[in-house]
This record gives C-alpha cells, sequence and structure tokens, in this order.
C-alpha cells in the first residue's frame, strides 16, 4: 500500500517518532527498573551526551522545550533577574509566560537584530542598562535561541562575540535549542563547538521536533548548577517516576547519530522545497532557509487554495501574506513534489 502524501508543513512537531525512538520505548518497558533516573538506561544516556558534547555534562530529562527553557533559565536568574532576548525569541513569544513562572518573576528585556538574531552592539549596551539601580530588574541571563524562530542560525562567531559580552559583563548564557540539531548540521560543527566552546552555560536541548515523542533535555556544562538544577527538576515536575521511558527516546535519537541524520533530511526538504518555489511566478521566497524553516509571501488566492487540497502551514502570523513552511524528518521528496505541483497549478504554471 503507497504511503499517503503529507500534507503538514505548520510544525516539525507534527511529525512522529523515528522507529527507533518507538523500539527503544518498548524495549524500556521489559522487566523492572529503578525510578526517578536511577536506572542504568538514564545513567547511560548521561554518557552519551558526554560523549556528544566531549566533555561532562549534567543531564536533565523533560517533556518539554518549555520546561526545558523555564527551569534552565531560572538556574541562572533570581526573580529580580533581566533575561535579555531577542523580541522574536520562542521564549518571549509562545511560552505563555513560563519562564516568568519558574524564575518566579524575572522579567524580559528585548535585545534586537536582524533575522532574528541579537546585534552585538545592542546586547553590550543591554548588559550594563541599570546595573546596580535598586529600582530596576538586574541583566542577569543571555538567552540565544538556535535555530531562531525565523530559521536563521547563529554562526559560531556570533555565539562566541555574544557569549563573551555576556559573560565580560558576569552574566550567564543560555542556548534555546529546540532545532539544535538542525542548526548544527547547517553549520557542520560539533556540537561542542556550538555550545560550550563559544561559551554556552546551559543548553535545551531539543528532540521532539527531529524525532522523539516526549523527551527533550536539560543539558549543563556548569557543573555548579547541578544541585539547583536537580531541585528545580523535581519542583517543576519534570522527575518523573519512569524516567526511563524518556531516557530511553534520548539515547535511542543519539545512538549511530540519528539526531543528525534526521536533521540533515528536514533541510535538506527545505532546499528542495525553496529551489522549487523560487520558481514559481508571484512567490516570493523570503531569505534562504539555514535549517528547515521557509518563509515565502504568496499571491492572493495560493494559500487558501493550498488549504482547501489540505495542506496545513501559518500564514498571516509575521506580515500580512507572509507564510511559514516548516520540513520534517518525515517528508518525503514525493511530499515535497507534490506541494510543488499544487502551486504550479494554482500559479497556472502546471
Amino acid at each position: 500500500m503507497a504511503r499517503p502524501i503529507l500534507r503538514g508543513y505548520a510544525s516539525d512537531n507534527t511529525a512522529g517518532a523515528t522507529p527507533e525512538v518507538l523500539a527503544a520505548v518498548a524495549e524500556a518497558s521489559a522487566g523492572l527498573a529503578a525510578p526517578y533516573g536511577g536506572d542504568d538506561l538514564s545513567r547511560s544516556v548521561t554518557a552519551q551526551f558526554a560523549e556528544v558534547f566531549e566533555r561532562p555534562v549534567d543531564v536533565f530529562p523533560v517533556g518539554s522545550g518549555s520546561a526545558a527553557n523555564g527551569i534552565a533559565l531560572a538556574a541562572l536568574t533570581p526573580p529580580w533577574g533581566a533575561i535579555l532576548a531577542h523580541p522574536n525569541a520562542h521564549i518571549t513569544t509562545d511560552e505563555a509566560g513560563a519562564p516568568e513562572f519558574f524564575t518566579a518573576g524575572a522579567k524580559f528585556a528585548h535585545v534586537d537584530g536582524p533575522d532574528s538574531t541579537i546585534d552585538p552592539d545592542l546586547l553590550g549596551a543591554a548588559v550594563v542598562r541599570r546595573r546596580g539601580d535598586v529600582h530596576s530588574v538586574q541583566p542577569s541571563v543571555v538567552s540565544l535561541t538556535q535555530a531562531t524562530e525565523t530559521g536563521s542560525i547563529y554562526t559560531v562567531d556570533h555565539l562566541r562575540t555574544l557569549a563573551d559580552i555576556a559573560h565580560d559583563a558576569g552574566l550567564r548564557v543560555h542556548m534555546d535549542g529546540a532545532r539544535f540539531a538542525n542548526a548544527l548540521v547547517a553549520l557542520d560543527v560539533s556540537p561542542a563547538e556550538m555550545t560550550w566552546h563559544v561559551g554556552i552555560d546551559i543548553l535545551s536541548f531539543g528532540a521532539t521536533k527531529n524525532g522523539t515523542m516526549t523527551a527533550d533535555a536539560i543539558v549543563s556544562f556548569d557543573p555548579s548548577l547541578a544541585t539547583e538544577l536537580s531541585y528545580r527538576h523535581k519542583r517543576g515536575g519534570q522527575l518523573t517516576a519512569k524516567m526511563r521511558f524518556q531516557t530511553a527516546q534520548l539515547g535511542a535519537h543519539l545512538r549511530d547519530d540519528l539526531w543528525l541524520t534526521t536533521a540533515r533530511h528536514a533541510n535538506a526538504m527545505a532546499r528542495r522545497l525553496r529551489d522549487g518555489l523560487s520558481e514559481m511566478p508571484g512567490v516570493d521566497v523570503l531569505g534562504d532557509p539555514g535549517a528547515n524553516i521557509l518563509f515565502c509571501r504568496f499571491p492572493d488566492g495560493l494559500t487558501t487554495t493550498l488549504r482547501q487540497q489540505g495542506y496545513a502551514f501559518y500564514s498571516d502570523r509575521w506580515k500580512p501574506g507572509v507564510v511559514r513552511l516548516v520540513t520534517s524528518f518525515v517528508h518525503r521528496d514525493a511530499d515535497i513534489d507534490d506541494l510543488l505541483d499544487a502551486v504550479r497549478t494554482a500559479t497556472g504554471v502546471g
């Protein structure tokens, strides 16, 4: 039986889990295991992360990126602190106040820049703004989204520059890596080179968009944060009784570089879509997809026509007429070509 054409491009969250992850969960269900992360499987996953990042790390599995971001940021800022982030950062636009909740009141201070990335000069001013003023929240942590919400990617040099500015001012650096793997393979660097080598103190390691079911992780490169993160992990409801089902997912995801393979495929599908749409009259491709997110401006009526055919994607959320198309590891060449054929027909090319 032929596999149906996939018509979902709203988010990579719509994709399922990889067969390897599903098999690992089933295997973890056999027999008995210590609860709350005390099992052998959970310990082995910490060792896997240490191998991936080429150094000892502390790993705290969580059920969502929101939990990862909130708990990680809470370990880096007091309630009277300010989280410096781009206005388009996911933590400022799509977390429903979760970072403020987990930090018990820390406030966002937006630092702008092109393509949803923070401008170093603007950050240099922000890290010292109202320092020592008891009437103001105090700059405490810089949060960088990699890849960004609009599909752009921080270069390694850009990350290092921003981290140096933050550290010189006494601030810590958090990376929201919901699409960490997509950015990593796009830059063709190692996980270490994109994190602690450039000064990242703590990482929200995204996996659910890239092949797991209910497993992301907080990865800390600073041993001094381990105790506080442990208690915040528990208090935040993320120290699950049957932790092995989350660590089984993460272990399978990392094994044999599966997480990099799935990310490369998702990125390749975005490039295939970009190349095809660039040839369509009336379709304006906005920028180059650094990872697996593509923004376009569609001509009048095209969005409605595609949706009537079952295609799902966001539109008008950023600017009128602008749509976002997100590819994932489950999309195939045939899925992309089907969408391109639909656009050709609707625009009168086919």
